[in-house]
């Protein structure tokens, strides 16, 4: 009898090896092959026979795009750039527990007012869906359940009768019985969901696919599955904290680096119309190391608190501990501020941290982190009513962002008066009622303030 054949898949890329190693040669991680049966097919090439001629077509059409299907729920709706495309592929990524589920339920619960909605789940059974619908108050909407995880017989029934959303819980759990490899690993994962995302698209309904998250924060299982959809939302947040982050980092029909927030309750989640308020309601102005930073996540301003804790440090290599903040940034302010306004900082010990749970990516943070940090080396506090925004270059200029003028707006809502941000260079100077801007042009000026609180 001939031994049958194996190979070792990465679970990251998806090239394959004949034997196993510690480390994948296509793409550099460690640990990422697996074991899966080798297809007995020999890979031939197209030969004599000739293919079906294609068409070609111009830009310009005439075909009336389908309305976005909405989910009644706002923040979920903005992330999507509007509501769900006809026909388009979602990708839900989430750490276990985060509300991945119970979010899905919910928007299913309210697109079922208006259309069928089939939800099929790979991890609970209907008993237990029927449990957190119940928990939730959504027994009464007509939600189709199901449970199941063969591919074959999902995509039987529902290319028989089309629902008008299908939600897929999760990807990860469903396979294909023609493959001999185990669901989850990277071939079932990658099949599994080309035969989904294939018939969402031929019959026009959208498809929203619940995806694992690995340890890092990725999307399991291999990243040609994030190129195979149209949309990849993750879903953030510490599970001890009531805030959830549902962010956009690839969306083929609406804008990218959208976020919607959610508050985790009894009820489920519920959404947060402003956040801004939320994130700012326990800040105790009257406390040293704590300013607050204008923002921007996707198209929305959003006003956050930076805290930092300087502390002289009796080790030999001071600590540095960040929370929501690149901590390669934060290296990068502190050493400039050490070397272009001679403020001795490098030999304490930082804490830095963004209140709230979210994370900032935005280099317009700089400025309100340098503030944070010396108001705590200090010991003074930043006055009432102040924020901050801009970029910090290596030789200590301030640098110009993006969005000036929306930034002041959402904190005029809540009550600031004064801004300190980067000086205005020929562009047009943005000038909110109500807010008195101070431009700053090289951080020295920003540490020159905190060197007696009279320099506010």
């Amino acid at each position: 009898m001939a031994k049958s054949k194996t190979l070792y898949v990465c679970a990251e890329c998806g090239a394959s090896f004949p034997k196993w190693n510690g480390k994948c040669d296509a793409c550099g991680a460690w640990n990422t092959l697996s074991e899966e049966a080798a297809s007995d097919d020999t890979p031939k090439g197209l030969g004599a026979q000739k293919g079906r001629k294609i068409s070609f077509v111009g830009l310009e059409g005439k075909e009336k795009q389908a309305p976005r299907r909405k989910t009644n729920i706002e923040e979920f709706d903005r992330v999507l750039g509007g509501g769900m495309v006809a026909g388009s592929a979602i990708l839900v990524g989430g750490e276990p527990g985060i509300g991945k589920s119970t979010i899905l339920l919910q928007a299913a619960a309210e697109l079922s007012k208006g259309g069928r909605v089939a939800y099929i789940s790979g991890e609970e059974a209907v008993d237990q869906l029927r449990l957190r619908a119940s928990r939730l108050n959504l027994e009464k909407n007509p939600v189709q359940l199901a449970a199941a995880t063969n591919v074959r017989d999902i995509v039987t029934t529902l290319d028989n009768d089309p629902p008008d959303v299908a939600i897929i819980d999760s990807i990860q759990t469903m396979f294909v019985d023609s493959l001999e490899s185990a669901p989850g690993t990277v071939a079932q994962v990658r099949t599994s969901a080309q035969e989904l995302i294939r018939l969402a698209k031929r019959k026009g309904f959208p498809i929203i696919l619940v995806g694992h998250v690995t340890k890092e924060g990725q999307i399991a299982g291999p990243r040609v599955l994030e190129h195979m959809v149209d949309t990849v939302l993750y879903f953030e947040g510490d599970r001890s904290h009531q805030f959830r982050i549902l962010r956009a980092v690839k969306n083929r029909f609406g804008a990218t680096d959208e976020i919607g927030v959610f508050e985790m309750s009894d009820a489920g989640l519920t959404q947060v119309s402003n956040p801004s308020a939320l994130f700012l309601s326990d800040r105790d102005q009257d406390v040293s190391g704590s300013a607050v930073f204008a923002g921007m996540e996707g198209t929305r301003p959003m006003l956050l608190e930076v805290q930092a804790l300087v502390s002289p440090s009796t080790l030999a290599t001071p600590r540095r501990a960040v929370v929501g903040w690149d901590s390669s940034r934060l290296a990068m302010v502190m050493a400039v501020i050490e070397n272009r306004c001679g403020v001795a900082i490098g030999a304490n010990d930082v804490y830095l941290n963004v209140a709230g749970g979210l994370r900032v990516t935005e280099p317009a943070a700089d400025l309100a982190v340098a503030a944070a940090l010396l108001s705590s080396l200090s010991d003074i506090a930043v006055p009432r009513g102040s924020l901050f925004f801009g970029e910090i270059g290596l030789s200590g200029e301030v640098r110009a962002v993006s969005h000036a003028e929306g930034r002041l707006k959402e904190a005029a809502k809540l009550g600031f008066t004064r801004a300190l941000v980067p000086k205005n260079r020929g562009k047009n100077k943005a000038v909110v009622k109500g807010i008195t801007s101070n431009e700053l042009s090289h951080i020295q000026e920003l540490a020159q303030m905190f060197e007696n609180e009279g320099g506010f």
